[in-house]
């Protein structure tokens, strides 16, 4: 069985998975005063072929984002939370979601792999989260996940800068680990890196604050399908 959230990821004319966070690291009200509906139109609106809803705490989200998020798209939903046990990925399910985060530096080896197939069975996409060369090479066979390197460190609350060569030096391990879709997620703003990234072998990007604050949302995905070389499709602007 296919994954509706990869095939729509690895689909897409601008494969950009565009992300509802209430805050900031920093606490930063990153709504402004929008709707989820709102946000969910623009970025409909945008060509985004998935959206992430985060859940977490840390960020100002709840499992209620994620069931409003649901009910205003069609599009595949993942869950950004700290999930460590298979009851959080059955009230995944139960709300919708299409993939959930495990995250490699929280989960011990054997936790990871046996989440990452609980979830497969339940017909979520894991998308797995990490950071390093050894959070890679420890990762079980990853066919039928998304394999995502965080620019940032998730140690300090995702609080310091981002190093998106970070994904540029990890890319040749998550390949091997069987992943059909390796994302580049976090601290992603600048046109040319985003479009950088997508050259070199990225299948997608997560990108959530600089989408959530940038008054030109549309102009920002021009310039990236421009630098990429890349025309959208029919009703997705260019």
């Amino acid at each position: 069985m296919g994954s509706v959230f990869i095939d729509a990821l690895l689909g897409a004319d601008r494969p950009v998975i565009m992300e509802l966070k209430p805050r900031s690291a920093q606490g930063e009200d990153l709504f402004r005063g929008r709707s989820p509906a709102e946000i969910v139109a623009r970025y409909e609106a945008a060509g985004a072929p998935c959206l992430s809803v985060v859940t977490g705490r840390w960020f100002g989200g709840d499992t209620a984002l994620l069931a409003e998020v649901v009910r205003r798209t069609g599009l595949p939903v993942l869950q950004k939370d700290f999930l460590t046990n298979s009851g959080q990925l059955r009230a995944a399910r139960g709300l919708g979601a299409s993939a959930v985060l495990l995250t490699a530096a929280v989960l011990p080896k054997a936790a990871l792999a046996r989440l990452a197939r609980e979830a497969l069975r339940l017909g979520l996409t894991p998308f797995i989260e990490v950071a390093s060369v050894a959070e890679v090479e420890a990762l079980p066979s990853c066919e039928g996940c998304v394999v995502a390197v965080n620019n940032r460190d998730i140690r300090n609350r995702e609080r310091g800068d981002a190093d998106t060569g970070r994904s540029g030096r990890l890319l040749p391990a998550v390949r091997r680990t069987g992943t059909g879709c390796p994302v580049s997620a976090s601290g992603i703003d600048d046109p040319r890196v985003a479009a950088g990234l997508l050259s070199a072998g990225y299948g997608g990007l997560l990108v959530g604050t600089h989408l959530l604050r940038a008054e030109g949302l549309e102009s920002w995905c021009e310039e990236v399908d421009r630098l990429r070389g890349v025309l959208p499709g029919p009703g997705r602007g260019g």
